[in-house]
């Protein structure tokens, strides 16, 4: 991530153009440039989003966006995937999906690419269970590994057969991350 800018109001950075790859606003008033994702990030975002949403939109449970802005809790973060139960997504008076979120996303994912740093992403994480996110998880492609946070439970990191719990936002739902990571051999 690159910074960008320092002084801009959340207001500000609203009314900015949206640039690729996009910008994000840190609740501390900084302005960050995401990394443009490389294969293995854009593969892994592409088929989580399709996971989820095959699982929990057609029960009308929750739909998963990829790079979503969300802006809550004084910050404009566009998370690699965002969940939002079905009953949370702000229908606009079409009944359509809107353009702009305002509110926390239930689940929210951040993929690991090369060049950022884990340390970065791993507070971004913390950051969103801290400010209303229910399960945020860091996947890292390089060491094969989910980092999974929730609210007022411990860090937990899952490898190989461990299977990455998505209840109570999606009970049911089974992926491992051996399977995740296979999806980079191309298989589903």
């Amino acid at each position: 991530m690159v910074t960008v800018r320092q002084g801009l109001s959340l207001e500000e950075f609203l009314r900015l153009p949206e640039e690729k790859p996009a910008l994000e606003y840190e609740a501390d008033g900084t302005v960050t440039q995401k990394v443009a994702p490389q294969g293995k990030h854009s593969r892994l975002q592409l088929m989580l989003s399709n996971r989820l949403n095959d699982f929990a939109e057609p029960a009308r449970l929750a739909m998963a966006f990829p790079e979503l802005r969300t802006t809550f809790a004084g910050a404009s973060y566009v998370p690699d995937v965002a969940l939002y139960l079905w009953d949370r997504i702000p229908w606009d008076a079409n009944g359509e999906v809107p353009d702009e979120f305002y509110e926390p996303p239930d689940i929210a994912i951040e993929i690991l690419s090369p060049e950022q740093r884990r340390n970065r992403l791993r507070a971004r994480c913390e950051w969103y269970v801290e400010h209303g996110v229910r399960l945020s998880l860091l996947v890292d492609p390089r060491t094969r590994q989910v980092d999974r946070f929730r609210p007022g439970a411990r860090l937990e990191t899952l490898q190989g057969d461990d299977q990455i719990d998505f209840a109570p936002i999606l009970a049911g739902l089974q992926l491992t991350v051996d399977e995740l990571f296979g999806w980079l051999r191309g298989g589903r």
